[in-house]
């Protein structure tokens, strides 16, 4: 074979190398902006529906598309496109309002009119009590010590189920006013209602616009414990929450 040749095929070898390796790329780029995207959980705001080192993967056609769908957020549109409205007691992570660089992950309270308010713990809908009842403690170790914490069964108007978290009574948040949600926006609520910034602290997070909304929360596919690290995977025989993985989010 001559050099000729020989220069020949490796300079077709790189071209076929690069060409996939675009491909590649141009592929997960697609998959990211319009069908998932994966997140983690690096606080413990929804516990216990999500643990801190859950990872997840978020529909991204959900609620259809705006601008925050797209990688680093260009403004090249306003509103949404093929817009779906998001369902009470759907989990989403959204944008933080007051910082679009932040995303943050919540369940669905209030829809747009709706009237939201806690009354000694009780999330109240439209002035009817939401309808929950008490069942076993939810058990955790923090930092080698078990901690446990008060757990209910909350059941919103539209049927949807899931579990709260009660850490202290009278907390913070327990009581507030009445949130009237404005038209085009939603009410978010952390399920561990006593550790959860949410739509109640309306100075930080407040109601979210619909445009603001990334997608839906839909599937665990990787979990480690709290404190380590998924990178490291001669530690994933004994950091990984195996139970855990690929169990549908509710």
């Amino acid at each position: 074979m001559s050099v000729t040749s020989e220069h020949k095929r490796k300079e077709g070898g790189l071209a076929e190398t690069i060409r996939v390796v675009i491909h590649a790329l141009l592929i997960a780029l697609v998959i990211r902006t319009f069908l998932f995207q994966p997140f983690n959980i690096p606080s413990g705001s929804m516990m216990a529906t999500l643990l801190v080192g859950d990872y997840l993967f978020v529909s991204k056609f959900s609620y259809g598309y705006s601008h925050y769908s797209l990688p680093f957020s260009p403004p090249l549109f306003s509103g949404r496109i093929l817009g779906s409205q998001p369902e009470r007691g759907d989990i989403v992570v959204f944008r933080l309002p007051r910082d679009d660089s932040t995303d943050f992950i919540k369940r669905v309270i209030g829809l747009p009119g709706d009237r939201i308010q806690m009354i000694n713990g009780l999330l109240h809908i439209n002035g009817e009590p939401v309808r929950r009842e008490r069942i076993d403690d939810f058990v955790d170790e923090d930092g080698g010590q078990v901690v446990r914490a008060s757990r209910w069964r909350e059941t919103l108007p539209n049927g949807v189920s899931y579990n709260t978290l009660d850490l202290q009574d009278n907390g913070f948040l327990d009581n507030t006013p009445v949130y009237v949600v404005p038209p085009g926006h939603y009410f978010m609520m952390g399920d561990n209602r006593d550790n959860s910034t949410d739509s109640r602290v309306t100075n930080q997070v407040g109601y979210i616009p619909f445009e603001n909304i990334i997608g839906k929360a839909q599937i665990i596919f990787f979990s480690v414990g709290d404190g380590e690290s998924a990178l490291h995977f001669w530690r994933w025989p004994w950091s990984v929450r195996w139970s855990r993985l690929l169990t549908i989010v509710r």
